[in-house]
């Protein structure tokens, strides 16, 4: 019996344990469930996935824990980790990612999550990691994350945050990493961030933060990163932070601070790398100790009010890289041993960047600059008060990019040398006395974009060989003694672009008829010399003129109306010359038109009224003593009136009764075409089918009249006009054709059946179209696109605009790469997930848009090409690709009658990317029949890659204050993607890769960039 009860004993138990398990697998698998509800939410809330990364994410097809991005525990089957950084994705984050209560690591970083932060992720109470960064995500940073006491790391930079940094995060005390970089926080930096004992990285810059810098950031001993640039912040740098001998990378520039840096620094922060204060007003000497601190590689304190000398100690700092004090007040003090220092910093053999432009140094220019580092990219001592001559062996300075002298006293002539500085991309010895000729070895310099020579004494003609300077865009020779003719050679230059200034010479002869190649010019200065002849017509080339002055000459004959076509002219000078006949009335016409000097020429008849000839204060036309009419404030006598041919019965008699019947023709005029305009395109309607339709009444009123205010720019088929739309807040983009174009109604029919049926985040999204008839009774169409409010790539890369707009658009390599990436993307999404394959045909810098966020938009599908198969009988599959396209990104296959294809797409693609990153047109002077682009670049990599870069691009890294290993870094990016580039851009179609792999490879080098940044 007691064996039996023992028996039913053990059979109880295991019966017990048995239910046990049961119980603790349903509760298992209904968390399990939690899991996967949660991530089917987030899946629900992604409305953009091109990579079709939430394909994997099927619970009919597999467990959630093999689904894409996902980890979960090999204990409990629980998620915990989701990584989805840089999958392109766009969406909001719902509030049911708080139930994935496991979760150690969120990691969404680049791609597009909008909307708030949902403050649910506060119950994740095992979390360490969250990184949301390179995102869209607005409203305030969730309060909620006080709970998260585990988290080690808090990435929320580049977002659009608003409000304060919340005092709830002050529970975090585990974090080492704290990124809140480019947002709109505002508010002041929290005191109890000195509570963070782990802290190793601090980036709060590039947000609206003010006060003052808490003196309790002096307690994170184990900081390496500190970084509050670009705010707000006020006060003086408090000493306790200096004395944390960890940190290496400090920076506090672009702020409101003040005060002394103290005389020990460079022994409080003994490992330190990159020490940055600019754009502040920091006063008193440069610490000497600086010289102590070996590990530096960037002091960057310019644009302050430091005084004093240069500590010669710099000069052991072996591993320094930039050294930047420009725009302060040092070596004042009537000292002319201020320039000492030079001697020293011949030791630093690292150093690429040396400037302190903007100062008060004196003394003579040291022949020891001639031993400086080889390296050495930028040099800069301008607007100083230096004398001595320029020596000889500045050309040993083989690196140097830029050299400015500008704004000194030094005397001598330019040596010949200087054309040994064969990478010298911008020459500045203006506002010097230099004397002599101009070195013709100047024309050696063919990566040469900018050249200064004014106001100094120079003398003899201008060399012609300033024709083999092939990019050159900015000549200005402006206050010299110069004679004889301007050469062709020289006027011939295309690249000319923002200015060409030979003012105040003594210059002679007629303008050379190669100037009608200036049609990218934007300033063109020949006042004060002796150039004689007509203005001549061809001028009309010139397009881009803004400024024109041509004063205090000896130019004759009338004013060419054929500079009409200057639109964009904004100050004209003709004063002081022999010009004859009229006024001409396309003056009065140009909209952009602001200053207008006529004074002193022979001119004659009525003063037009209209456009600026209304405002007396911006003209000028006084010696001219045959001129009459205009406004009254001009106190001109009445122009002598015309005889009358006809009295004023005739007029009743004859005139009326010919208006009339001329009204009634044109009312049957525009009947018949109306109806004959419906009768003759009944395919219009079924093009615009799913496309929101408009009136022409709106559209007139939308943009002011077609006012020339609102125009944007003209195309091959029409002009795009800026348009406030009633009851829409934002502005519109209006691309009217102009049907009396050939193929520009083939064009319209195009674009509306390529963009009725594509959605895609990085095409240009259509809002409307119009399709009907105007005031006169013609034929009218429009399409109505969102308005990009950063313009176009084209303007970005090139200097069309105004000069000192274009000196701030600098892209960084990042925003480079992104903006590929997104072109890609839009071309991955024609060619591989449109219903019908579209080829895009005209991709080029022009039609890729960027709005406020710097995204790329594709447009302009005038050229678009469906790709059916044979059997449709509406599009023929066998299109000849002759003339599809731009000069310079058409296909090479495509010239020999090729046909359209994917590939055509990716080979302008190809080329648009090389441009993008070396900022040269395939069209540029310096290519022709024997070198393209592709050659050119193939040429150079890998061992010359960083000599073809877009200056500007290493200008805006540079700006960013990267290390070197971040700048080796760019440089393995940057050969990576031209190489991607060569291979779309191969001349046989077998050669280049689909547009799917493309994006893959563009899309792993910015991962792994964005990882090792």
């Amino acid at each position: 019996m007691g064996q039996l009860y023992l028996t039913s004993k053990s059979i109880c138990l295991l019966l017990y344990f048995q239910y046990s398990i049961i119980v603790m697998s349903i509760a298992i698998s209904g968390l399990e469930s939690t899991d996967q509800l949660a991530l089917q939410e987030l899946k629900n809330r992604i409305t953009e996935d091109p990579l079709h990364v939430m394909a994997s994410w099927n619970h009919h097809s597999s467990h959630f824990c093999n689904w894409t991005g996902v980890t979960c525990s090999p204990y409990n089957g629980r998620v915990t980790n989701l990584d989805l950084s840089s999958r392109q994705l766009a969406g909001t984050i719902p509030p049911s990612i708080g139930n994935l209560s496991f979760l150690t690591g969120i990691d969404l970083a680049n791609n597009n999550f909008r909307g708030e932060i949902p403050q649910a992720i506060g119950r994740l109470l095992h979390l360490q990691h969250l990184n949301v960064s390179y995102n869209s995500c607005s409203g305030k940073i969730p309060t909620n994350l006080t709970y998260c006491k585990e988290l080690r790391a808090l990435d929320l930079q580049f977002n659009e945050l608003v409000g304060k940094i919340v005092d709830q995060l002050s529970s975090l005390s585990k974090l080492y990493l704290f990124k809140l970089k480019r947002n709109s926080l505002g508010g002041g930096i929290p005191r109890w961030l000195g509570n963070f004992s782990s802290l190793e990285f601090l980036d709060i810059s590039g947000n609206s933060l003010q006060g003052p810098i808490p003196e309790d950031l002096g307690r994170l001993t184990k900081l390496l990163v500190f970084h509050v640039n670009s705010n707000e912040l006020s006060g003086t740098i408090p000493p306790s932070i200096l004395n944390i001998s960890s940190i290496y990378y400090f920076s506090v520039t672009q702020n409101l601070l003040h005060g002394q840096l103290p005389a020990d620094v460079g022994l409080t922060l003994p490992n330190v790398e990159v020490f940055a204060g600019a754009v502040n007003s920091f006063t008193g000497p440069i610490p000497v100790s600086l010289g102590n601190a070996s590990k530096l590689h960037v002091i960057d304190f310019s644009q302050n009010k430091l005084t004093g000398d240069v500590p010669t100690s710099f000069g052991k700092l072996e591993t320094l890289v930039r050294l930047n004090f420009e725009a302060n007040r040092l070596g004042g003090r009537g000292s002319y041993e201020g320039l000492k220092f030079l001697d020293y910093l011949t030791n630093c053999t690292n150093l690429m960047v040396l400037s302190f432009a903007t100062n008060d140094f004196r003394g003579e220019l040291p022949y020891s600059i001639t031993n400086l580092s080889t390296v050495l990219e930028i040099f800069s001592l301008g607007n100083n008060r230096i004398h001595g001559t320029l020596p000889a062996g500045i050309g040993n300075l083989i690196s140097l990019t830029l050299l400015g002298m500008e704004g000194n006293y030094l005397n001598g002539s330019v040596p010949e040398a200087i054309g040994k500085l064969e990478y010298l991309e911008r020459l500045y010895l203006n506002g010097n006395a230099f004397s002599g000729k101009i070195p013709f070895s100047i024309g050696n310099l063919t990566r040469l974009g900018t050249l200064n020579l004014e106001e100094n004494r120079l003398e003899g003609s201008i060399p012609p060989e300033l024709g083999k300077c092939k990019i050159l865009s900015t000549l200005n020779l402006t206050r010299n003694n110069l004679i004889g003719s301007i050469p062709k050679e020289f006027a011939g230059l295309s690249s000319l672009s923002i200015s060409l200034s030979l003012g105040s010479n003594s210059l002679t002869g007629s303008l050379p008829k190669e100037f009608d190649q200036l049609i990218n010019l934007e300033e063109l200065d020949l006042s004060q010399n002796k150039l004689s002849g007509e203005i001549p017509s061809s001028l009309s080339n010139c397009l881009h003129l803004e400024r024109l002055n041509i004063s205090n000459n000896l130019f004759q004959g009338i004013i060419p109306q054929s500079l009409a076509n200057l639109k964009g002219l904004a100050e004209i000078d003709f004063s002081r010359n022999n010009l004859s006949g009229k006024i001409p009335e396309f003056l009065g016409k140009l909209s952009y038109l602001r200053k207008l000097d006529l004074s002193f020429n022979e001119l004659e008849g009525g003063v037009p009224k209209e456009g600026i000839f209304s405002n007396t204060s911006a003209i000028s036309i006084k010696g001219n003593s045959k001129l009459c009419g205009g406004v009254p404030n001009l106190h001109l006598p009445e122009c002598p009136k015309a005889p009358k041919d006809l009295n004023s019965r005739v007029w009743i008699a004859v005139i009326v009764p010919v208006a009339l019947l001329a009204l009634v023709l044109c009312f049957c005029g525009a009947y018949y075409r109306l109806r004959n305009s419906r009768k003759s395109h009944p395919w219009i309607d079924g093009q615009l089918a799913q496309i929101p339709r408009t009136t022409y009444r709106e559209i007139r009123r939308a943009t002011d009249g077609f006012s020339e205010d609102n125009l944007v720019g003209t195309g091959s088929f029409g002009s795009v006009y800026k348009a406030h739309f009633h009851g829409e807040d934002t502005i519109m983009a209006v691309k009217v054709l102009n049907l009396q174009q050939r193929g520009a109604l083939r064009s319209f029919l195009d674009e509306c059946r390529a963009l009725r049926n594509i959605r895609h985040r990085n095409l240009l999204k259509i809002k409307t179209a119009c399709s009907s008839i105007d005031h006169q009774g013609n034929d009218f169409k429009c399409l109505v696109f969102e308005f990009m409010t950063n313009g176009n790539l084209h303007d970005w890369l090139h200097s069309e605009n105004d000069d000192q707009q274009h000196q701030t658009k600098k892209l960084t390599f990042i925003q480079r790469l992104n903006i590929a990436i997104d072109v890609a993307s839009a071309l991955d999404y024609l060619h591989n997930h449109c219903q019908t394959p579209i080829v895009h045909c005209d991709l080029k810098p022009s039609n890729i848009l960027l709005d406020e966020e710097m995204s790329a938009h594709v447009g302009d599908f005038g050229l678009a090409t469906f790709l059916l198969d044979t059997s449709s009988n509406s599009w023929s599959h066998h299109i000849s690709a002759a003339l599809k396209g731009s000069i310079g990104y058409i296909p090479t296959e495509y010239g020999s009658g090729g046909q359209v294809s994917t590939l055509g797409d990716v080979y302008s693609f190809g080329i648009v990317l090389l441009e993008l990153f070396i900022c040269k047109r395939p069209t540029d002077a310096i290519f022709n029949e024997s070198i393209n682009i592709h050659k050119y670049v193939s040429m150079s990599l890998p061992e010359h890659v960083m000599e073809i870069v877009d200056p500007s691009l290493l200008l805006a890294e540079e700006e960013q204050n990267i290390n070197q290993d971040q700048a080796r870094r760019v440089e393995e990016c940057l050969l990576s993607v031209l190489e991607i580039g060569l291979r779309c851009s191969a001349s046989s179609p077998r050669d280049r890769a689909p547009i799917d792999t493309i994006l893959s490879m563009l899309q792993a080098i910015q991962e792994s960039f964005l990882t090792r940044r």
